[in-house]
């Protein structure tokens, strides 16, 4: 296919050039509307190419199949059979692949370290989750994907469930044998959904980590923000082989997504595609230079260590992606959160992740000199003012069993059942009724219908002491718990 051609840009810049005046949404008409201070922020440009794809960029009947020639070519560029653009980011997408399986009280397998945006979606579809623990990490207290034989077991254990969803990579970088567990879930002639939202450049360099789709996945979700040139909520779904219906998908992403979809969107997506396919290995290629330069300098960085290959050769992970940075920072005596804002604060650098133990990078192809000088220089003032930084009270992290929470109740009927709120103190041993995630990576450490132990109180209540995020919770200081009403439960 010529990969020259971006049909959503083309048939925007003719948009553009023929100056049609729009009567229906978007109300501001190209800008023409739009506050001059808004538009001295964000620039008049961005409304100037808020089109609406029908009777905007194409005509009612679609006639010139401007998005499907977009998708089409997307497919193309990444070896999948079909391609969907999505505008509503992964988050919904993974809801939509997970319906596309498993319908309300099926069952679908699920890494247990996923997103709590496939949590939300367990309530919300009303699937039967049934979890896959992943491989605990005790020495840095993360967790690493699931393997084939964990997988193979719990469908031996539930041999009616339609599929399973695996989280890889992970945000920390390290990958799952994603073959290995596609074999596994063909073996018992069930689809195999990746959530690889951390995962769009994977396709375009050889020496990065294998991607879903070249891994015979069947339905790989990816993010194209996260580590591509595409703006916020930019998001595709990739289908190889018939264990999914593309009609079926179609049909349930219709049911989720919205009817508003944003040419902004649509547009970025487009010419990431084509960027990556005329310039990608090239851009890839500098981009893990420069991880590599960055990956030796935190190494030379006395209180830093550096995630790196071990945790491969270690058996923890199936690969690693080497433009992820992960360091631990507790050497230094504080946090990874702490690491973070002090790094904003007087740096002004934003790290991509931080939680009780480390402090995370992006490395990606839009990097330069001046972004790696500035990282590295950042991450050496923060080693040579460490001591100044105020200690925080200690956060009590749990030994990884402590982790794996007996699932009482099914997440939908816990979460939109009867509720109550209660003391810290008097919800160990009670049902959950919310989702609670440190944030981020935004991995619940509890899901509606989960036994709340002790371990996970003193850990949430010393986070949350320590200065931990805790967005979702209904009490964000996590001082009270929401549980199932007494009452038919425990």
């Amino acid at each position: 296919m010529d990969h020259s051609h971006a049909p959503v840009l083309d048939a925007l810049e003719e948009f553009r050039r023929r100056g049609d005046i729009a009567y229906g949404p978007p109300g501001h008409k190209q800008g023409r509307g739009v506050d001059p201070r808004v538009a001295d922020v964000v620039g008049l440009d961005v409304f100037r190419s808020d089109v609406l794809t029908l009777n905007g960029l194409d005509d009612r009947r679609q006639s010139q199949g401007v998005l499907t020639q977009a998708q089409e070519l997307m497919a193309d560029a990444v070896g999948a059979d079909q391609a969907f653009f999505s505008t509503c980011g992964s988050s919904l997408s993974v809801r939509t692949a997970m319906l596309a399986v498993a319908g309300p009280g099926e069952k679908l397998l699920l890494s247990r370290n996923a997103h709590k945006s496939v949590i939300a979606a367990v309530v919300v579809n009303g699937v039967e989750p049934i979890w896959v623990h992943p491989k605990f990490d005790s020495e840095r207290h993360m967790a690493h994907p699931p393997e084939p034989d964990d997988v193979r077991r719990r469908l031996e254990e539930h041999p009616d469930a339609k599929g399973m969803l695996l989280i890889t990579p992970t945000e920390g970088g390290t990958c799952a044998d994603i073959r290995g567990v596609a074999d596994v879930c063909h073996a018992f002639d069930v689809p195999l959904i990746v959530d690889e939202a951390w995962g769009a450049h994977l396709p375009f360099h050889p020496d990065l980590p294998a991607w879903g789709i070249d891994a015979d996945a069947d339905l790989v979700v990816t993010s194209v923000h996260k580590m591509g040139g595409a703006i916020e909520q930019s998001s595709v779904f990739h289908l190889r082989h018939d264990r999914v219906s593309p009609d079926v998908l179609k049909q349930r992403e219709d049911l989720l997504g919205t009817t508003s979809a944003s040419s902004l969107v649509y547009a970025t997506l487009d010419g990431w595609r084509r960027q990556m396919v005329e310039h990608g290995r090239e851009l890839l290629d500098g981009a893990l230079r420069r991880a590599s330069r960055v990956r030796e300098a935190v190494e030379g960085m006395s209180g830093l260590r550096l995630m790196d290959r071990e945790v491969v050769e270690a058996g923890l992970a199936a690969d690693l992606d080497p433009l992820k940075i992960v360091i631990d920072v507790r050497e230094l005596g504080i946090s990874g959160m702490q690491a973070a804002e002090w790094l904003r604060a007087e740096c002004h650098v934003d790290m991509g992740g931080s939680d009780t133990c480390r402090i995370s990078a992006s490395i990606t192809h839009a990097d330069d000199d001046e972004t790696e000088k500035v990282l590295v220089d950042a991450l050496r003032t923060l080693v040579d003012r460490a001591d100044s930084i105020e200690r925080q009270p200690a956060v009590h992290l749990p030994a990884p069993p402590a982790l794996e929470l007996e699932q009482a109740r099914l997440p939908r009927d816990a979460f939109f059942g009867a509720a109550e709120q209660v003391p810290a103190k008097d919800a160990v041993g009670r049902i959950a009724a919310e989702t609670i995630s440190p944030y981020p990576p935004g991995v619940p450490v509890v899901a509606p219908g989960e036994v709340i132990t002790s371990e996970v109180v003193d850990y949430l209540r010393s986070g949350a002491d320590h200065g931990m995020l805790i967005p979702d919770a209904a009490d964000p200081s996590v001082k009270t718990f929401r549980v199932v009403a007494r009452g038919g439960t425990r």
